[in-house]
């Protein structure tokens, strides 16, 4: 079983965002929304790796909505 680095981090990043979805409905803030950042990001690496510009896309605009909301909030 040869797996690539990128099969890892794709399911790393899903964890961490569905942990991370799950923080947030609970309200465990900030640490919900912080993991939604984390897992967004891992998914930015992995969509990069896969040259796949629709998913570049729609990561790097969430990531950057999830960090100017928590830099907003935490201000």
């Amino acid at each position: 079983m040869n797996r690539k680095l990128d099969f890892y981090l794709e399911w790393l990043a899903t964890a961490v965002c569905i942990v991370g979805a799950l923080f947030t409905s609970l309200n465990y803030y900030p640490l919900g929304p912080i993991l939604l950042n984390v897992g967004t990001l891992i998914w930015l690496v992995v969509a990069i790796m896969w040259r796949k510009p629709s998913l570049i896309v729609i990561n790097a605009t969430i990531l950057v909505i999830y960090t100017v909301g928590l830099i907003v909030k935490l201000l």
